[in-house]
């Protein structure tokens, strides 16, 4: 063994020695899911439930057992309350600070007084998207973010580079979205907005649009009700 190797496999006991019991067998899963997977584990947690552990990567929650002799994957359910835990954790773990999101990146509109956020990652394909924005196309003093993620292929880059480069983007991306004028124009201007929000949008594990942030941080993947989208505004700005 190398002396590089051999260092870091005392770094690692060393850190695992210094845990609680717990703490140290999450650990040992996430060191061991990683290398199992092939991919970087964000956490790993005691679910509380049947021995299992919440193991979440890439946006996604997995659970297994403390040998993992099994992977299972979808929703656990709390038998008392018919609650999905799965859902509840999913919404704490995705969740962020509003702030953090890099705004400049995104297509601005502001109707009324602007006080109400929401924050979205589009593709301009994706119909979801067009139902989306016909849906909210009525709401009123808000702050809508569209940040365009381009995801569906090549026609949905050309089309986001052109609605980014248009001189009123507001007005092209809903020509585009909800009356269905092909956004025209060219794309000489800098892209590097839609190139970070690829990277960004994969940082957050965000594998499908429309995807939504409210002003706490909330995520809700796909195109929610427009009763349900300004139930959860009004209750944020009380």
């Amino acid at each position: 063994m190398s002396l590089s190797r051999a260092l870091a496999a005392f770094l690692v006991s060393f850190f695992l020695a210094a845990l609680p019991a717990v703490a140290q067998q999450e650990a040992k899963i996430k060191q061991a899911v990683e290398k199992k997977l092939g991919f970087p584990v964000t956490s790993v947690t005691k679910a509380g439930y049947l021995g299992l552990y919440e193991v979440f990567a890439g946006g996604r929650i997995l659970y297994t057992d403390e040998n993992m002799t099994a992977f299972l994957a979808g929703n656990l359910i709390e038998a008392n309350t018919m609650t999905s835990v799965t859902d509840q954790r999913m919404e704490a773990l995705t969740r962020i600070r509003f702030a953090d999101l890099p705004l400049k990146q995104a297509i601005k509109q502001v109707r009324g007084n602007g006080k109400r956020l929401l924050a979205t990652f589009e593709d301009p394909n994706c119909g979801y998207c067009k139902r989306l924005n016909k849906d909210i196309a009525t709401l009123k003093d808000v702050t809508i973010y569209t940040f365009l993620l381009p995801i569906l292929g090549d026609d949905s880059l050309q089309k986001s580079k052109r609605i980014w480069c248009a001189k009123d983007q507001v007005k092209v991306w809903n020509d585009w979205m909800i009356r269905g004028q092909n956004p025209g124009g060219g794309a000489n201007c800098d892209l590097k907005a839609l190139e970070e929000n690829v990277a960004f949008g994969q940082r957050l594990g965000i594998n499908g649009t429309p995807t939504l942030f409210f002003a706490d941080g909330s995520r809700a993947p796909g195109a929610l009700p427009l009763a349900e989208i300004e139930k959860k505004m009004n209750n944020l700005t009380r």
